[in-house]
């Protein structure tokens, strides 16, 4: 269905029932309930989930597939947030017209880097992205000002034209249907929320994943391929591997330009910071750290990243003593001095540690964790039935 095979299909499906279901799954824990510090369920998290898979996404076509590591891809993440909050300054709070533009604004603009990019491979091409990354940074922090409002950032107010604005609500909304609106759910001891916002970005998530499984699985995916296996082979051919790469550069320009659109479409704030190479790094190891070149690897490795981020940063000094408070004096002040390390404010290390594990024992990512499970339990089961076999045969 849908041009997918069976195989294909049901992984869009899985990941269509992950993104519409997650309010609730991610709200597991009853609210009173000492885990429910691990729900993750509520708006601003659910939304980030959503958009930095579309993110990761479009880094894994062009990493994943061709191999070309670029460090400068936050760049179009903050285009895409610019240019969707001058269209809600200039036309109206309507999110579509804004992450259109953002799209369009952000495939531009990877043009002009792609082309200068490319024309050098491996370290030398990821150095030159970085390096347009943070002249766009700087740009946008001090020269380029009367467009980006430096370092207070752009932002809609009330003196802006919105020549479309009309009786519409002052958020932004979708033909009138706000962002923030949601529906709350008690059941018992649980509570549900479903904002609006995160299904507008879940939607959107869906999509983008199908356009991916097309692009892998067609004849340019194919020749992407073969541009990471050897270009020199693919030359001989007499295929230019120029014109591929350079589309597959703007297609995952596009997938960051969206992601910086919905970004200020649910909170319509655009800032120089979304362009710093923390932001462009934090893709490469979300990409990584799911599982590059895969279909849902990047998905889980922002869902992952995104989550860890939430959980860790929020722990404290006090939440540790009330979880650790079992354990004798000595040990426990020793446990929580240590733990305090990896939380709080120090999360990045316990960030750091997740990923050197992950590259030294799961080079494949998540994704190959969860294969070796797979075949762990289906060895086990298949000894199981052999060893059974043998059990029942009759002795000669």
């Amino acid at each position: 269905m849908l041009g997918l095979n069976k195989k294909d299909f049901s992984l869009l499906i899985v990941v269509a029932a992950l993104a519409f279901f997650a309010p609730i799954i991610l709200n597991i824990f009853p609210k009173d309930s000492a885990l429910s510090f691990f729900n993750g369920g509520y708006p601003d998290l659910m939304q980030r989930f959503a958009i930095f898979g579309i993110f990761a996404i479009g880094f894994n076509i062009l990493f994943g597939l061709t191999g070309y590591l670029s460090f400068g891809h936050a760049a179009f993440l903050g285009v895409g947030s610019y240019a969707a909050v001058w269209m809600f300054k200039l036309l109206s709070y309507n999110v579509v017209p804004a992450i259109i533009l953002s799209v369009i604004v952000a495939a531009l603009f990877s043009v002009v880097i792609g082309y200068v990019s490319l024309r050098r491979s491996g370290i030398y091409f990821s150095i030159l992205t970085l390096a347009f990354a943070e002249m766009s940074y700087r740009l946008a922090y001090s020269v380029l000002t009367p467009l980006t409002n430096g370092e207070t950032g752009l932002q809609v107010y009330t003196n802006d034209p919105q020549i479309l604005k009309g009786d519409g609500p002052s958020v932004p909304h979708l033909f009138g249907l706000e962002m923030r609106a949601r529906t709350e759910l008690d059941i018992g001891p649980w509570e549900f929320t479903f904002p609006v916002g995160y299904y507008l970005c879940a939607v959107i998530l869906v999509i983008s994943f199908y356009i991916a499984i097309r692009i892998f699985r067609s004849p340019f995916g194919l020749t992407l391929r073969a541009i990471k296996s050897n270009q020199n082979r693919l030359r001989y051919t007499g295929m230019n591997p120029k014109p591929y790469m350079l589309t597959a550069f703007v297609i995952s320009g596009m997938y960051a330009g969206l992601a910086g659109g919905l970004l200020a479409a649910m909170d319509p704030l655009a800032g120089a910071e979304r362009m710093q190479w923390t932001a462009s790094g934090e893709v490469v190891i979300m990409t990584i750290l799911g599982g590059a070149g895969t279909l849902i690897g990047p998905i889980l490795g922002a869902g992952t990243i995104k989550y860890l981020e939430n959980v860790f940063s929020k722990m404290n000094e006090g939440l540790l003593h009330q979880w650790f408070s079992f354990l004798p004096d000595f040990m426990e002040d020793g446990v929580i001095w240590v733990v305090s390390k990896f939380t709080g404010e120090g999360w990045h290390l316990m960030l750091g540690a997740l990923f050197m594990i992950v590259i030294i024992f799961l080079p494949g990512g998540l994704i190959e964790g969860g294969q070796r499970l797979m075949n762990a339990i289906g060895m086990g089961k298949k000894k199981d039935e052999q060893s059974n076999s043998a059990k029942s045969e009759p002795a000669e």
